[in-house]
């Protein structure tokens, strides 16, 4: 993966992503989006505890909106990319989209630092990954 290029995984509705209006509950979309972060960094041969020279990514903001009700069984496909690469933050935009009908049920974007653990604080970016995915 390198810049501009659109990561795309599934993720099935299970029971535990239900709430008591038997539809995705809301803090599932954070999960949903995660999962989806993770694979991403994989496929790109990266991880959260190491995106290059052993920087770790920590989560300062994440955003959603809504779009449409999920229920159990649904498919989702799920959209990652990698946008606005600064020193030391960048963008994360998802898509969820309801394989059965296209629909897009949600939107929403995270902003990851990255972060030294073991200092415990904020540290600049790779320059690999900076080149990467500008």
């Amino acid at each position: 993966m390198s810049a501009n290029d659109t990561f795309r995984t599934n993720i099935k509705v299970t029971v535990g992503d239900l709430n008591y209006g038997n539809h995705v509950g809301n803090d599932r979309f954070l999960l949903f989006f995660h999962e989806a972060r993770i694979r991403f960094l994989q496929n790109s041969g990266l991880s959260e505890m190491d995106i290059g020279e052993g920087v770790s990514l920590i989560m300062s903001e994440a955003q959603l909106k809504y779009k449409a009700q999920i229920g159990l069984g649904e498919e989702l496909g799920v959209e990652v990319k990698i946008c606005d690469v600064g020193r030391v933050r960048f963008v994360m935009e998802y898509s969820v989209l309801k394989k059965s009908d296209q629909v897009v049920a949600a939107t929403g974007k995270t902003v990851m630092g990255a972060f030294d653990y073991e200092a415990n604080k904020i540290t600049m970016l790779p320059a690999s990954f900076i080149e990467r995915f500008s």
